[in-house]
């Protein structure tokens, strides 16, 4: 025979058995840091000495088995969220889950690009902004302090150079910002061309500097040519002629090159000033000759004159 505390425990047991319509009441959703009151009810007689037994997906929370039928979750954190279902302690059967959101503004926001490696004019470049807040929220995007578009994905086909910069997204739930990313965009020389420095004349033994400029990402590298010569006849982006000619330069990179048009360099010879001076010198000379013999003879004519009046005057 079974003494009064056996059939009261046989009855229980067959009395939870039967019951099988414990439903748990719970707000749909919480704020992070809160607090939040789950119930585990029944319409079934439960007595005092019932211990309940909660589950997070499906998962039994071990510290969680208490004597009565309420589950308090205290500062509730974002890791709280998950479905809970409840049940009594020995028994199999347990109530169907309740879905428990937390929300909360995001943590940590950020930009990842796709390609990652390097970037060239003309490819395509996807920009996505990653965000932890609940519920999910409006994501902008910022070039600077530019806007220029929304979503979680930002996307720019045949990329140009003037799309290099800072780029970052906002999460509008927690209104928080993601860290800059540069977008640096490589592209081949262009605008190349040639200036001269110093102006007016240029005689033989000067330095003519002639500097080129181009425009490219990275940085090109540049030489110098002589019209009609194969070979570079200098580097870098300034060049020193010491001659006549036509010089252009070349910009090169890893994805292309240019070049630009020539300039034409006149430098003037010394022999030129030397036969010039002759030639000045020389007709100086002349002058001066000329005006001597012509001195001289015109001194002789007068003095032919006066000797020739004088004679007369004597003989009359």
């Amino acid at each position: 025979m079974l003494n009064n505390n056996q059939c009261m425990t046989a009855a229980l047991d067959i009395m939870c058995v039967l019951c099988s319509d414990l439903q748990v009441e719970s707000p749909e959703r919480v704020t992070e840091g809160d607090s939040v009151r789950l119930t585990c009810k029944s319409s079934c007689a439960l007595t005092d000495g019932a211990t309940f037994i909660w589950y997070r997906n499906s998962q039994p929370l071990t510290e969680r088995r208490d004597r009565n039928n309420q589950l308090l979750l205290q500062s509730v954190r974002r890791e709280d969220a998950g479905r809970y279902s409840c049940a009594l302690h020995g028994h199999i059967y347990i109530s169907p889950a309740v879905q428990l959101s937390v929300t909360y503004p995001p943590k940590c926001v950020s930009v990842s690009i796709s390609p990652s490696g390097e970037i060239v004019e003309g490819d395509s470049v996807t920009l996505s902004c990653s965000s932890d807040s609940n519920p999910a929220a409006e994501i902008s995007w910022f070039k600077g302090g530019t806007s220029i578009g929304s979503g979680r994905i930002y996307s720019i086909s045949k990329i140009r150079s003037d799309h290099s910069g800072e780029y970052k997204c906002i999460d509008e739930h927690g209104e928080k910002y993601s860290d800059a990313v540069t977008l640096n965009v490589m592209y081949p020389p262009r605008n190349v061309s040639v200036s001269i420095v110093q102006s007016g004349q240029f005689w033989e033994g000067d330095s003519v500097t002639l500097i080129c400029s181009s425009d490219s990402n990275p940085p090109a590298e540049i030489s110098w040519f002589k019209e009609n010569q194969s070979s570079a006849v200098g580097s870098g982006q300034s060049f020193s002629a010491l001659q006549s000619g036509r010089f252009y330069c070349e910009a090169h990179n890893q994805h292309g090159s240019q070049r630009s048009d020539a300039v034409t360099v006149t430098v003037k010879g010394h022999l030129l000033i030397l036969y010039i001076s002759i030639g000045v010198f020389c007709g100086a000379a002349v002058i001066t000759t000329m005006l001597l013999i012509w001195s001289v003879f015109d001194c002789r004519y007068l003095t032919s004159f006066i000797t020739f009046n004088k004679n007369n005057k004597e003989n009359i």
